[in-house]
């Protein structure tokens, strides 16, 4: 019996299943790749959820069953084929080498290996054909360059890329559960006339936007805009690519937006930028000005594909188009974009024997 598989559907039936840890599974992606896991009927044999000592003894739910989350230690990999990490960089650091030589192909959510030059940064509707040389260690980029990686990719094919000009409109979801509970309850506060109070951001996010919450480097960015250039340059192997990025934390609970005016070695028209974002693998077009309907988190949000609308000209500059991107931080820009590796790795025979 052959995989039977779907872009849409997921997997079918087959003839072989994996057994699949996820490192961090208590946390908002982990709990987002079970359920992308589900959705995608990826064949698992055997779920091993991995959280810290503190979450160890809980339970998570998967395939309508109760699994019973164990430690994070070197002894939980064994027999394991595909480990996804999202518990951070310092125990992705520490773990994953040890996940790697238990035999298991580690697809990680961290930054801690991103710029690894050894290691490459995924984005399949980007760079897939990377995933031939068969790595056991796969780096999943930042939500933010996952998501305008793919709005770009068939402009680029099409044009080049040169700049982009990006200011990117985050949701609370990229910081974490904590993050989204906390606006939550914020706009409770506020309905109800109360003070609001701010712990896991350093100011209050409802009814209100502020600079991302990172550290600002002397250069005057700060290590979401850093990151947004030094990846974005990684996942299209355009070492020099010009970027201005301006990161934003916006009253959104979840799935993030990006205004982007991109610049290319050939000019682009109109009506031919529309047409490769249309035909594009992962884009969904939402262009309707007479409806005043274009890519919002509201429709973005539990979605896989990247929405793309606005799709305009730049006055006096052929070369440049204008458009507006919303994606789900919690899928394209982490969860699904991960499961969407282990799957090309499967689809292209290319798993490590």
């Amino acid at each position: 019996m052959k995989w039977k598989w779907d872009k849409v559907y997921g997997w079918g039936m087959a003839n072989q299943a994996y057994r699949v840890a996820v490192v961090g599974v208590t946390g908002a992606v982990g709990q987002e790749i079970l359920r992308v896991l589900e959705r995608r009927k990826f064949p698992v044999s055997e779920l091993v959820p991995l959280a810290s000592e503190r979450s160890a003894g809980a339970k998570t739910k998967f395939s309508g069953k109760d699994h019973l989350v164990r430690k994070l230690e070197a002894s939980a990999f064994e027999g394991v084929d595909f480990a996804f990490f999202s518990a951070g960089a310092t125990r992705s650091r520490e773990f994953v080498p040890l996940a790697i030589k238990a035999g298991a192909v580690v697809i990680d959510n961290s930054s801690a290996f991103r710029m690894d030059p050894h290691v490459p940064l995924i984005v399949p509707e980007v760079n897939g054909e990377l995933l031939d040389a068969k790595p056991t260690l796969i780096a999943n980029p930042n939500c933010s360059a996952a998501i305008l990686a793919v709005a770009l990719v068939p402009l680029h094919r099409l044009a080049g890329l040169e700049s982009v000009v990006v200011a990117t409109y985050q949701s609370a979801s990229g910081a974490g559960a904590k993050a989204m509970a906390e606006l939550d309850q914020q706009v409770r506060d506020y309905a109800a006339g109360k003070e609001l109070q701010a712990e896991v951001f350093p100011h209050v996010l409802a009814m209100n936007l502020f600079s991302h919450n990172s550290p600002v480097g002397k250069d005057g960015y700060n290590e979401e805009e850093q990151k947004m250039v030094e990846e974005t340059r990684k996942i299209f192997g355009l070492p020099k690519l010009r970027m201005v990025p301006t990161c934003v934390r916006v009253p959104v609970p979840r799935a993030h937006s990006e205004a982007v005016v991109a610049r290319f070695l050939k000019p682009i028209s109109l009506e031919a930028a529309k047409r490769a974002l249309e035909g594009a693998a992962g884009v969904r077009m939402v262009d309707e000005p007479k409806k005043n309907l274009f890519p919002m988190p509201s429709l973005a949000s539990g979605e896989l594909d990247v929405f793309v609308g606005r799709v305009r000209e730049v006055e006096g500059d052929p070369h440049s188009i204008a458009f507006f991107v919303s994606g789900d931080q919690l899928l394209k820009g982490a969860a699904w974009n991960a499961v969407q590796i282990a799957e090309e790795l499967i689809q292209r025979g290319r798993l490590p024997a």
